[in-house]
């Protein structure tokens, strides 16, 4: 009878697979797995032939195999040979499982539209267009509190926010923070109202891929209170625009916070700040102070004001070299006074432009200028009526005391640290990259990550020149090619074939793949539990492998010498229960590293005085010789 049963029970499940029924037991998965001809059965096939370590092959590498059937495989190499790959780009993405929407514009429908005229108090709002709000009101309190925080593809606009409102003090706490790719447009906030207070604190800070634009920012309006905290702060590698804030505005206190500070390889530009301004007391506290490369253009701040104050305390201060352009500051303006306070005093020269300060002003207009750094051009500045207190020489050989740039608690600690029993600080682990696949190995090597197939890279991914994806691109492509530091050996991976092939290179093919197992503990203090030390605690040689932003999944991986690897329990500090289970990395020489790196702003040292540890973030992984 059980050998009858379990006949019938295989008769039915071919049955079930020849008319494409979906059938737990003969899931797609376990095809995929079966199937030696998916790149999934490829890349078990590659691990077994040259790694010696008689491990299976480890999870975290099959989990990003490309999930590809065997029929679309097939059909995608066919058409890469021909180089008609980008003919099929929808279906390739969402095939291979990659991310090809850096560009995507928002849609407007008459659902996502809202208007509202009554006090309100919002939450959490993802991903809307918002066309009015609060119009024409009068008295009352606004509160916004989260715009699209948190998400992966932030594509929103918002058109008007309490446009020509009469004693409206208003509050927007956060606009698209800590999000992977944002597009957003914010059009009008506060235009023509009167009296009141407006408070903006954080837009699009923490962003991985900004593509922003702020076009007004309460224009015309009257006697208004106004402050803008944070805008585009700590993001990395996009562009982010301000058209104009305060332009027309009378009397009342303005006061701009920051704005792209601490920001990577970011293009900003911001038109105009309070342009034919009355009575105003406009204060600019830091623009793109801490930045690496920034390129940054400030076309007009307090063009034909009258009779107003005005104060721009820190620009490029820190920053590591660039390229900037301030077009006019107080040019036209009549009975004002400006003091501009410092301007680039940076850590690396950059290429900075300064026309027209004070140019064509009249009456009792007085200007000061206090500091700016070594090689700053100054064009056009009134030749009356402009005091320059100091300039100073701040060479690419300073001390970077001027560099500030935030280091997240527990980023960075030293290997003493990581003892048994010990409370500590971890940092965020958490991926933030966009989910996505490795393509498969007959692929990706068609597709090289070189700057001399960018032509052909651009045309698979449909990267329009300008836009979000050819930044991408060519941010990754720059990463791929710069030169190894001291003792470094790196490449750029985009198939778990060629992730295999540099380790088995560097380490032999005896190999472990190690990461950290989960994110429970991140951003609080968690107590350290049993350590392992591997290859017996003693020195050794690793290869880590970190996430680029592309369309398809590639990891950055480099091999340093003298480091040390470790294991470790993470448990919770109050019931001293497992959370999670670490791994940790302490570089032990880092003379070759900069002097500005978070690390010795974190820890208070300097390169070559001390090993420097970190864990090893979630999607991460380091390979190291087989215990």
């Amino acid at each position: 009878m059980g050998i009858q049963f379990t006949l019938l029970f295989l008769s039915l499940s071919s049955f079930h697979v020849c008319l494409g029924i979906n059938n737990e037991a003969f899931s797609q998965t376990s095809s995929i797995q079966t199937n030696p001809f998916t790149p999934r059965s490829s890349l078990v096939r590659y691990w077994k032939t040259h790694v010696s370590s008689n491990l299976s092959i480890p999870q975290f590498l099959l989990a990003r195999a490309s999930p590809l059937s065997t029929h679309d495989y097939a059909f995608f190499k066919k058409l890469v040979s021909q180089k008609t790959l980008s003919s099929r780009y929808d279906s390739l993405c969402s095939l291979a499982n990659l991310y090809c929407s850096f560009d995507s514009s928002p849609h407007f429908s008459d659902a996502t539209r809202r208007t509202s005229n009554n006090d309100a108090n919002f939450a959490l709002y993802s991903n809307k267009q918002f066309v009015n709000y609060g119009s024409s009101q009068v008295g009352g309190i606004k509160s916004f509190k989260n715009y699209s925080s948190g998400l992966n593809n932030i594509n929103d606009s918002f058109k008007k926010y309490n446009p020509a409102s009469t004693g409206q003090n208003e509050q927007f706490t956060n606009y698209a923070e800590n999000g992977n790719v944002a597009n957003t447009n914010f059009i009008s906030y506060g235009f023509g109202a009167n009296s009141g207070s407006g408070r903006f604190n954080s837009y699009d800070r923490l962003v991985n891929v900004p593509d922003l634009r702020f076009a007004t920012y309460d224009a015309g309006a009257n006697n208004r209170q106004l402050s803008f905290s944070s805008y585009g702060n700590e993001t990395n590698s996009g562009t982010q625009s301000f058209a104009s804030y305060g332009k027309k505005g009378q009397a009342g206190p303005r006061d701009f916070t920051s704005y792209a500070v601490s920001a990577n390889i970011l293009q900003s530009d911001f038109t105009g700040y309070g342009e034919s301004g009355k009575r105003a007391n406009d204060t600019f506290k830091s623009y793109a102070s801490s930045g690496n490369n920034p390129k940054s253009g400030f076309q007009f701040y307090g063009t034909g004001s009258v009779s107003g104050s005005q104060t721009f305390t820190n620009y490029r201060n820190g920053a590591n070299v660039g390229d900037d352009s301030f077009q006019s500051y107080a040019a036209k303006s009549s009975s004002s006074s400006a003091s501009f306070e410092n301007y680039g005093q940076s850590f690396n020269v950059g290429n900075d432009t300064f026309k027209e300060y004070g140019k064509g002003a009249v009456g009792r207009t007085t200007i000061g200028f206090k500091t700016y750094g070594l090689g700053r051009t100054f064009i056009g500045y009134a030749k009356q009526g402009v005091s320059f207190s100091g300039y100073r020489n701040f060479s690419s050989g300073s001390s970077g005391r001027f560099v500030n740039k935030r280091v997240e608690p527990g980023k960075f600690f030293r290997e003493s640290m990581i003892k048994d029993g010990n409370i500590m600080v971890m940092p965020d682990i958490r991926d933030k990259m966009p989910a996505r696949s490795f393509l498969p190995e007959a692929l990706s090597s068609k597709l090289p990550l070189s700057s001399s197939s960018l032509g052909e890279m651009k045309e698979v991914f449909h990267a329009r020149n300008g836009s979000a994806t050819e930044r991408v691109i060519l941010q990754a492509l720059e990463e791929c090619e710069r030169a190894p530091s001291r003792g470094e050996t790196k490449r750029c991976v985009g198939s778990g074939e060629a992730m295999i092939r540099f380790a088995v290179s560097v380490l032999g093919p005896k190999v472990a793949v190690r990461s950290t197992e989960n994110v429970n503990g991140s951003s609080m203090s968690v107590m350290i539990g049993k350590v392992r030390g591997i290859n017996g605690g003693g020195v050794t040689k690793s290869v880590s492998c970190h996430q680029s932003l592309y369309p398809y999944l590639v990891y950055y991986c480099h091999s340093v010498p003298k480091v040390r690897v470790y294991e470790a329990d993470i448990l919770d500090v109050d019931t001293m229960v497992r959370i999670n289970h670490g791994v940790a990395i302490c570089h032990l020489d880092t003379s070759a590293w900069s002097p500005t790196h978070g690390a010795f702003e974190a820890l208070g040292s300097a390169p070559g005085k001390i090993e420097v540890c970190h864990w090893i973030f979630e999607n991460d992984v380091t390979w190291t010789t087989a215990d």
